[in-house]
């Protein structure tokens, strides 16, 4: 029976904490160990409590790792320990990796690089769009993207991973076979065939308010850095800049409007020394030994065709601030009518984008 089953069987029947459960791995070495272990032996560790000694002799006693093997297997859920050779190399470096983490997909390779991108749930216009095109430029250079599927900037970094048909991790607040928030069903799915689901919570688990911060974690911890695309004063997404700050990590952030609430956080992380990013090529600047290089697309930016006078006047004012119709009838003094036609015309060549509302941005990401 493979070492795994012993401590799966110990996680998700005892619900430990995860740093009872470290201890329990410092201490033992192994799961079969703890099986094996004399009952009065888990009385004298010190720092264990009795009430936790007395819940591992029961779990012993009433379970099974073989049932616990079968269950997970014919769940499609892959258990992986600490210290095994495919356990993520970065994870393990950090103060309190999970012990027992649970996956569907395939587990991110050592060799291949890894950034979280992580942000606002109630996400603006701008800051969407800006986590999309950087999780889908960094996937083209052969990163991986990490996030945590929640609404907002995490789904639009995963979203933009998968269309640049490069690897992203969703680590989970829930079980691994839960999927949160439940919109995300489809994209939840995308991510177990071109990447990975990943937990430290036992398989069943539902998402709960206090999982989240301790997953941030997780998601800090499997990166080489973490980016923060848009973030308010108290975002959840600060706490995972935080950890990373703790291990060791590098953090960025992308500026916003210094009027919108939701960037003030990012703001402040650049004054206090995050790296500015406006684009993937500002992120790996930071790995040179790592020896990636942009794709043409942006070394070589596309020559556009001469706009109509009409179009252009309409195209000067979209950059990725959304603007209204109406706004933009009074800028150029042409009626809502026309302007509507004009922008009909500029989606159709691939230079704006329209939103809900009536609202419109720029479809090239370089006007800022």
């Amino acid at each position: 029976m493979q070492d795994c089953y012993y401590w799966a069987t110990l996680h998700i029947s005892m619900e430990l904490g995860p740093r009872s459960l470290l201890y329990l791995y410092r201490y033992f070495g192994s799961g079969k160990a703890v099986f094996e272990a004399d009952p009065g032996e888990f009385r004298n560790i010190p720092l264990l409590s009795p009430q936790v000694a007395e819940k591992i002799i029961a779990c012993r006693n009433s379970l099974t790792p073989e049932k616990t093997a079968q269950e997970l297997i014919s769940s499609n859920i892959k258990v992986t320990v600490l210290g095994d050779p495919d356990y993520p190399k970065l994870l393990a470096e950090i103060p309190d990796p999970p012990v027992v983490i649970y996956s569907r997909g395939r587990l991110p390779g050592h060799e291949m690089p890894l950034i979280a991108i992580v942000g606002a749930r109630r996400a603006t216009p701008y800051g969407r769009v800006m986590a999309k095109k950087l999780a889908e430029d960094l996937t083209n250079l052969g990163w991986g993207v990490v996030s945590g599927m929640a609404r907002g900037i995490d789904t639009a970094a995963h979203e933009g991973a998968i269309a640049g048909n490069g690897y992203t991790l969703a680590v989970l607040g829930c079980g691994v076979d839960v999927c949160y928030p439940r919109e995300n069903q489809k994209l939840y799915e995308k991510i177990a065939e071109m990447g990975c689901l990943l937990s430290e919570f036992p398989p069943g688990t539902h998402p709960q308010p206090k999982n989240f911060p301790i997953r941030n974690r997780i998601i800090s911890g499997c990166s080489l850095g973490t980016l923060v695309v848009e973030a308010g004063e108290r975002s959840g997404a600060l706490i995972t800049a935080n950890f990373a700050l703790e291990q060791g990590r590098d953090v960025f952030a992308v500026p916003g409007s210094v009027t919108s609430i939701r960037s003030r956080g990012t703001n402040n992380l650049i004054k206090q020394g995050a790296k500015l990013v406006e684009s993937a090529e500002d992120v790996i600047a930071e790995y040179p030994y790592l020896s990636f290089s942009l794709p043409a697309s942006q070394e070589c930016p596309v020559k556009r065709t001469k706009l109509p006078p009409e179009e252009a006047a309409v195209y000067k004012y979209l950059n990725l601030e959304p603007t209204h119709i109406d706004q933009l009838a009074e800028l150029t003094g042409m009626p809502v009518s026309m302007i509507g036609s004009i922008l009909t015309m500029l989606e159709l060549k691939g230079l704006a984008k329209r939103l809900n509302g009536d609202y419109y941005i720029s479809a090239d990401l370089s006007r800022r």
